[in-house]
């Protein structure tokens, strides 16, 4: 059975939280997508980074060292900052500054949206145009763990 590349995007908070603590789904999200496994596939917007930075500067000025040394290692694929025509079909389905993140994921023909951000998760659940299914980090973590050892599908994408 051929197996395909899953693309995951992460969301600021999956990024920060991992960065933050060495310990948890987030982390171990990192460091999974830091192997360079060629059926798995980070991406996040350009957005969600200078929001990282934006956060870092204001809270954690430390931090930026470890962000500088991580962000090479998991070779994300980084999706240009959205166009309003690419944000307007997401007007709606979530608060406005959280429109170029979903948005950017979307451009990036995401298979998972991965957040920690309860209320945008809630609100993306089954009544957003997103293609990329919203999950939480440890659900993902037990989805893919699913998908590549016992080669089985979740069972909501089974036909």
């Amino acid at each position: 059975m051929e197996r395909r590349m899953v693309k995951v995007f992460l969301d600021s908070g999956v990024i920060l939280s991992g960065l933050i603590s060495d310990r948890g789904a987030p982390r171990l999200i990192l460091d999974v997508l830091s192997l360079g496994l060629p059926v798995l596939r980070g991406v996040t917007g350009r957005y969600n980074l200078a929001e990282i930075e934006r956060i870092i500067d204001h809270r954690a000025p430390a931090a930026r060292g470890v962000l500088a040394q991580l962000l090479p290692k998991l070779n994300l694929e980084v999706v240009f900052m959205p166009f309003l025509d690419e944000i307007g079909p997401f007007r709606g389905t979530a608060e406005d500054r959280d429109l170029p993140i979903i948005a950017s994921a979307s451009i990036a023909r995401a298979d998972y949206f991965i957040s920690e951000d309860e209320t945008l998760l809630s609100r993306l659940g089954g009544r957003s145009s997103l293609s990329a299914r919203p999950i939480r980090p440890a659900e993902f973590l037990k989805d893919l763990l699913v998908r590549f050892f016992t080669g089985e599908m979740p069972a909501e994408e089974r036909p």
